[in-house]
C-alpha cells in the first residue's frame, strides 16, 4: 500500500513544473505553522523562496506499467526515472499508459527518494507532437525563474 500524503485535502494551483532530478536531489518535507506538511523545492542561487511542490506537473516516456495500486507506471524524464501510482482511476482521453508514449501527468507528490513517486490526478498523452518533449525542460526552467 502506497504512502498516503498528510496535508492534501486542499490541492495548490496551478501544479508546479518540474524534472525528476530536481525532487529527487533539491525537494524535502517541511512542516509548516498549520502543521500541514509540504513538499518545498529549493530554488539554488536564485535568492528567491522555495517553490511549494507538493503538487506536481511532470512529463516523460512510459517505462512500465503494473496493475497495482490501480496501476502503477514508471517514467523517465531527461533527468531520471519517477513513478505514478492510481494512473488507471484518473480522468484521461484516450488510453495512454502504454510502453513509449510520452505523456504528462499531474499528481500529487508522496516521496522523493530513492526516485520521486506521485499519486496521479490526471494523465494526458502527448505523443502526437514533439515539441512537448523538445521544449520541456525549457517550461520547467522558465517557470521557477519566474515565480516570485
Amino acid at each position: 500500500m502506497e504512502p498516503q500524503p498528510r496535508g492534501c485535502g486542499k490541492l495548490q494551483s496551478p501544479p508546479c513544473k518540474v524534472l525528476s532530478g530536481q525532487l529527487r536531489h533539491s525537494a524535502s518535507r517541511q512542516v509548516r505553522a498549520s502543521g500541514q506538511e509540504a513538499w518545498l523545492l529549493e530554488r539554488e542561487g536564485s535568492g528567491r523562496a522555495p517553490l511549494d511542490v507538493s503538487v506536481v506537473w511532470m512529463q516523460g516516456r512510459v517505462l512500465d506499467s503494473r496493475a497495482q495500486d490501480n496501476t502503477t507506471v514508471q517514467l523517465r524524464d531527461e533527468t531520471g526515472t519517477f513513478t505514478v501510482t492510481g494512473a488507471g482511476a484518473v480522468p484521461r482521453g484516450r488510453p495512454c499508459i502504454s510502453k513509449g508514449n510520452y505523456v504528462m501527468v499531474m499528481g500529487i507528490l508522496v516521496s522523493c527518494s530513492p526516485e520521486p513517486l506521485l499519486r496521479a490526478v490526471k494523465v494526458t498523452d502527448l505523443s502526437d507532437d514533439a515539441l512537448h518533449k523538445s521544449t520541456w525542460r525549457l517550461e520547467v526552467e522558465d517557470l521557477q525563474q519566474n515565480i516570485p
